[in-house]
């Protein structure tokens, strides 16, 4: 499913038009996006937390010559899903 397609979903189910649904949605990615940024996490109750994670700097492998290389340190974002979306995946519906 992409953005689109979500926003669709979302506004069949909600009874809302899809332009209110797809600002709603820009704005809660930019909250959370920016939320992140700054090196908050963003919890949503059974569903998941979004947080930033900082990875050390490391040896690395080119693998198309072999040849070792520095990866430098770098902050990347983590999604954690929550008890009730492991479960309902995992569970298929």
């Amino acid at each position: 499913m992409n953005k689109s397609e979500l926003i669709d979903a979302i506004a069949d189910t909600s009874g809302q038009t899809k332009t209110e649904i797809g600002k709603t949605l820009d704005a809660l990615l930019e909250t959370i996006t920016a939320t992140v940024a700054k090196g908050e996490p963003v919890a949503l109750a059974g569903f998941g937390t979004f947080k930033a994670t900082y990875r050390a700097a490391r040896e690395g492998r080119n693998p198309a010559t072999g040849a070792t290389i520095q990866v430098p340190e770098s902050t990347v974002p983590k999604f954690q899903p929550g008890a009730t979306f492991k479960n309902r995946v995992a569970h298929k519906g």
